[in-house]
């Protein structure tokens, strides 16, 4: 049992429960939500948050597939329907045509569902199909015959149709038959009353006590024979019945109460049909606000960038850059990031004993542990990186905050001495410990030392958690004591600065010397206040501090060093690549020189075996053996003349390289193998990319592919032409398929256009447009727009069972 009785409110469980239930789309989601407890039972757990990760998965597979609107709530209307004789109304029928053709949608979907892909959500669809008795596996299917029965009743507006039943068509013929006759009838005594005078020409046939009557002066009133059916506040104008129009009006009377008892027999039929499903409908409709809350859950877990960790059933924690979901989102808002921790709790090391100077981050440690344990064994992902595993624990206990008791006259000592007494005796080696400033509230040295027997009992039962103090004594227990080890959050030692970063393995100072310092206090102050401490806490505390600083500075200096490994790294595979190319391109050209060669060498012998034979056949003499010979110098001259050689063009002496690692402001130049250099400044830097101003644009490009240059001091430098579109940025942001439900027309076009301009830029082959059904004039403005772009091949629906003509499909030549 978890402790305290508010735990969930403590650790901020509940602002995450209610914004799982504002993401519900059914009251029978929010219920659901509502119920979320934390659970001590592991195959159940594991049932939960395996159920939320196959829903966020199919979500971005195939979120589209599905209805994820109108979850209409029916329940209320279960109970009255099971009394024979009760039956719906039309205006209720409109929601239940709504509400059952999405239950069967979603029951399709998730029934037809890959069993090996998304094993508990299709065994959670067959259990609802197994719970209902007497019904066979494909229970849904009777869903199917009452849509069909809907649609033929109702039409798109919700009203009855006149051929719903033939009696009702022959009703509705015989009174639209009787009323245009007598509105003939009143048409002809209305305009011989306007031409008397007796009436304005602006009146017009109205209707009254649902009979159709005629407006008429009051002091005219007996000049028609007829019956008043009312008159006007005033009491100028009466309301007249002609006498004429009394038989056609009592007909139409007894067509409409006839009209009335048909649609009564109408409903009343679609309501049996119904009865009989009422069993088979709750339980389907419990399944359909399951659905809805694990979808909630998935869409909760999308915002966060939850995942679903590798799972343990003993009690442990493996976590890696672990989130508080809340405190992201704060950050968030105000343009901050979230310094992300890592926490590993094990057999040998169970109780983490963290130290460190206040508002350094020890209690948003504390709450991220509570909270993310209590998260996952509610059902929930958690906001961790991959890799990481998750514990099982039976049971929380926290003491965290002023528990003041006034009524029980308990003060804040007392409080946290009533919270540990609870913790001795129910503690247990399942259970997860948060304490935080633990033993304050009293006289320092006795609180240290209760705090100290309590901490060794806690880890005598083998408890997991983690404790903050500030305590010394403290400290030096985790040391020793086997369970137990120390932790720090980071301190800034240069500026003096909180850098919400846990150490784990060696405790941390409280800096408040130095905190004391910074904030002005002043040094005869400090100087008297170190007398006072004793020379043993005092160079304890230096040694905390000369640690932090040094690990600082050889941190920082292995950062320089990984950075330089990593360039001297990159310019060794350029080398590498640089030298192979080198040696092929130099076989190329002595295998192409050797080709020329031996084509001249032929070409050559050819001339000096004709010559040969020409000498020889014209028995020349010397005069004709010179020329030959000529002709022969002259060919050797022209075929075998040297290329002049081009000199190669000296670099840049503008550009002067130099060493060190890349930083914000940097000057850097691009090495795309040109003969100049492109040279921008680095604006920000994000992992392995550095995001340069080029002239008057900004690009991203890999680290790897810049090295630091002096700044320049002339407007010579080359710098990169104007782009306009960043390609990296556009593919991050693409998806595959464009939502435009919702959307009015002038949105639609706008929207559309920049859509298909993207997908032209970046080639997608195919994509998908989701418009809904609807009325179909979405879908027929994006068919429209699409017949203007000359590189679309094809637009068709989708495959009815994922989407239908909610969702047209575009491939591109």
């Amino acid at each position: 049992m978890n402790y305290p009785e508010g735990l969930a409110d403590k650790i901020g469980f509940s602002h995450v429960q209610s914004d799982i239930k504002a993401a519900c789309l059914s009251q029978m989601g929010v219920e659901f939500a509502e119920k979320m407890r934390f659970s001590n039972r592991f195959p159940l757990v594991k049932q939960w948050v395996n159920q939320v990760h196959e829903m966020k998965q199919l979500m971005a597979e195939r979120g589209g597939e599905w209805p994820q609107v109108d979850y209409y709530d029916l329940r209320p209307w279960l109970a009255p329907l099971t009394l024979e004789g009760n039956y719906l109304s039309a205006d209720q029928w409109r929601d239940w045509q709504r509400g059952l053709d999405v239950l069967y949608q979603c029951i399709r979907f998730f029934h037809l569902l890959d069993a090996e892909t998304y094993p508990e959500l299709h065994q959670l669809t067959r259990q609802y199909s197994q719970k209902i008795v007497e019904i066979s596996d494909q229970d849904y299917m009777q869903l199917l015959p009452v849509l069909q029965e809907l649609g033929r009743v109702f039409d798109a507006n919700g009203q009855i149709k006149e051929n719903a039943s033939s009696e009702l068509g022959e009703i509705r013929r015989k009174k639209n038959a009787e009323e245009q006759g007598l509105r003939k009838k009143l048409d002809s005594l209305l305009n011989q009353a306007q031409q008397q005078g007796w009436i304005s020409k602006d009146f017009s046939l109205t209707l009254r006590n649902g009979r159709m009557v005629i407006p008429l002066a009051a002091e005219h009133k007996r000049k028609i024979k007829g019956f008043v059916q009312d008159e006007s506040d005033t009491g100028k104008t009466v309301f007249l019945e002609p006498a004429d129009a009394l038989t056609a009006n009592n007909e139409i009377k007894s067509l409409e109460s006839a009209e009335k008892r048909e649609i009564i027999q109408i409903l009343s039929r679609l309501s049996d049909r119904v009865r009989p499903m009422v069993p088979m409908l709750t339980q389907w409709l419990q399944w359909l606000g399951l659905i809805d809350f694990i979808r909630a859950k998935a869409m909760w877990a999308q915002e966060h960038r939850a995942i679903l960790p590798h799972l343990q059933e003993k009690p442990s924690l493996d976590w890696r850059n672990a989130r508080h979901p809340l405190l992201e989102k704060s950050l968030e808002k105000i343009g901050k990031k979230i310094k992300p921790l890592s926490i590993h709790l094990d057999e040998k090391k169970r109780l983490m004993v963290v130290s460190g100077p206040n508002a350094g981050g020890k209690s948003v440690t504390l709450s991220t542990v509570g909270l993310l344990q209590y998260l996952y064994q509610s059902g929930c992902l958690v906001p961790i990186e991959e890799g990481s595993s998750m514990g099982f624990f039976q049971q929380i206990f926290l003491d965290m905050g002023d528990e003041q008791n006034l009524e029980n006259e308990l003060s804040t000592y007392s409080s946290h001495l009533s919270n540990m007494r609870y913790f001795l005796q129910h503690a247990n080696a399942k259970t997860l410990v948060l304490v935080d400033e633990f033993g304050t509230g009293t006289e320092p040295s006795l609180g240290g030392a209760i705090a100290e027997a309590i901490l060794e009992k806690l880890a005598d039962k083998g408890c997991y958690g983690a404790i903050n103090t500030h305590f010394g004594n403290l400290k030096s227990l985790a040391d020793r004591k086997e369970g137990l080890f120390n932790a720090a959050m980071r301190y800034d030692t240069a500026h003096l600065e909180p850098l919400f970063i846990l150490d784990m393995g060696k405790p941390g100072s409280s800096f408040a010397f130095e905190i004391a310092q910074k904030i002005g206090l002043p040094t005869g102050i400090i100087e008297n206040a170190r007398k006072k401490l004793g020379k043993k806490q005092v160079d304890f505390d230096k040694l905390l501090l000369e640690t932090e600083t040094e690990k600082q500075i050889w941190q920082s200096k292995n950062n320089s060093l990984s950075l330089q490994n990593e360039q001297v790294d990159a310019i060794k595979q350029q080398y590498e690549q640089l030298k192979n190319h080198l040696q092929e391109e130099q076989k190329n050209i002595i295998n192409k020189a050797k080709a020329e060669a031996k084509q001249l060498v032929k070409e050559a012998n050819q001339r000096i075996e004709q010559t040969i034979r020409e000498i020889k056949e014209k028995a020349a003499g010397k005069e004709e053996t010179k020329v030959l010979r000529e002709k022969l110098d002259d060919f050797a001259q022209k075929s075998l003349i040297e290329a002049p050689v081009k000199p190669k063009p000296a670099s840049n002496p503008i550009v002067k390289l130099i060493s060190g690692p890349i930083a914000v402001g940097d000057w850097v130049a691009i090495q795309d193998g040109g003969s100049e250099p492109t040279v921008g400044q680095v604006l920000e830097i994000k992992g392995k990319d550095a995001l340069l101003a080029l002239g008057s644009i900004s690009s991203t490009i890999k680290l790897k592919r810049l090295q630091k240059v002096q700044a320049p001091k002339t407007e010579k430098i080359k710098t990169a032409p104007l782009k306009g579109i960043d390609i990296n940025d556009r593919m991050a942001q693409f998806s595959l398929t464009l939502d435009l439900r919702g959307k009015r027309g002038e949105e639609v076009w706008v929207t559309l256009d920049q859509y298909i301009n993207d997908v032209l830029l970046l080639g997608a082959p195919e994509v998908r447009i989701l418009h809904g059904k609807g009325d179909g004039i979405l879908r027929s403005l994006v068919r429209e727009q699409l017949k203007r772009y000359a590189q679309i091949k094809q637009v068709q629906d989708e495959h009815a069972d994922r989407g239908g003509a909610g969702i047209s499909v575009v491939t591109m030549k």
